[in-house]
């Protein structure tokens, strides 16, 4: 991976002053590595005195970040986090768009409406689309790349659905707003720093049950990403297939609602079952893969085309 904190300071900001959108293409690229990766969550606030403040969360793990795809306006970076000896889990995947005027938004309860923007709203700005493990929307918000005092970094705001931590075990608010600060550091570090806001959403009404200050600090090393690349070599074309199916979905309604559960099943369950079935053998079958992609997800997935 190229460094690009090789230059000079002085190198650097002249480069970026040049040709900022290029420079901004390699700080994102510079995401992908080998990282030990620490997740730190911890609600901060309440406005009612009598709130009974939820315990802080704390885990770490090993995770594979990787160029899936990138072209001149997109970069995508797939993660896969190596848990314990054994363990893999296809892990969220971040998707970067120069200037995008068209963003998936979150409303509540699972559903999702296209918000479109002015070509002046989004000049400069770089979109950050954000999947679940199973490729279904997470959040997207849009921000300028700052770059000042040697610091490189980029804030967006963006409504969510409750985290994978707490999606089963909270009932309590219904958005997660996330004011997200994703910085890169000198010594090859990011770190993805939010301040959420949990949200009771009632129509147009929005009530703040709490704050919460979160950190997902990647730090780079030598870790062995062997068995992460390999399990992604048999994998990959299962999932350029969900990720295609799910791009029909985007593309063909103005608004989505994704069910929590079919026959007492998550979604994510049934695809990972799925991709265990069609990883890539000697008879791989990817249009036996599509057509079983599709019937998952369209007993899922409930679509508006207004």
């Amino acid at each position: 991976m190229e460094n690009v904190w090789s230059s000079a300071d002085i190198e650097v900001k002249q480069d970026i002053e040049e040709n900022k959108k290029e420079w901004e293409r390699k700080l994102i690229k510079s995401m992908a590595g080998c990282y030990k990766v620490s997740f730190q969550f911890s609600e901060t606030f309440a406005p009612d005195k009598n709130y009974q403040y939820h315990d802080r969360k704390f885990e770490e793990a090993i995770e594979y970040v990787f160029i899936l795809e990138e072209t001149e306006n997109k970069i995508s970076l797939q993660h896969i986090l190596m848990a314990g000896e054994k363990m893999l889990i296809k892990h969220w995947r971040q998707d970067w768009l120069y200037e995008n005027r068209e963003l998936l938004v979150f409303v509540r309860n699972n559903e999702w409406k296209k918000v479109r923007l002015t070509q002046q709203q989004v000049k400069g700005t770089w979109t950050q689309q954000v999947f679940q493990v199973n490729d279904e929307p997470r959040y997207q918000g849009y921000g300028t790349w700052v770059h000042v005092d040697g610091r490189h970094f980029w804030e967006s705001t963006a409504d969510a659905p409750l985290p994978r931590r707490e999606i089963t075990k909270r009932h309590d608010y219904d958005v997660l707003k996330r004011h997200s600060h994703m910085e890169l550091f000198r010594d090859g570090r990011w770190q993805l720093e939010q301040d959420n806001e949990k949200i009771i959403r009632d129509g147009d009404q929005d009530t703040l049950l709490c704050w919460e200050k979160g950190f997902e600090t990647f730090t780079k090393s030598d870790y062995d990403a062997q068995r992460a690349i390999d399990w992604w070599e048999k994998n990959k074309y299962f999932w350029a297939e969900v990720r295609q199916c799910w791009e029909n979905i985007f593309n063909q309604y103005e608004s989505i609602q994704i069910k929590t559960r079919v026959d007492g099943k998550m979604l994510y369950e049934v695809l990972f079952a799925l991709g265990d079935e069609h990883a890539v053998t000697v008879d791989y079958d990817a249009q036996k893969a599509e057509q079983a992609i599709r019937k998952v997800l369209d007993s899922y997935v409930e679509g508006r085309v207004e």
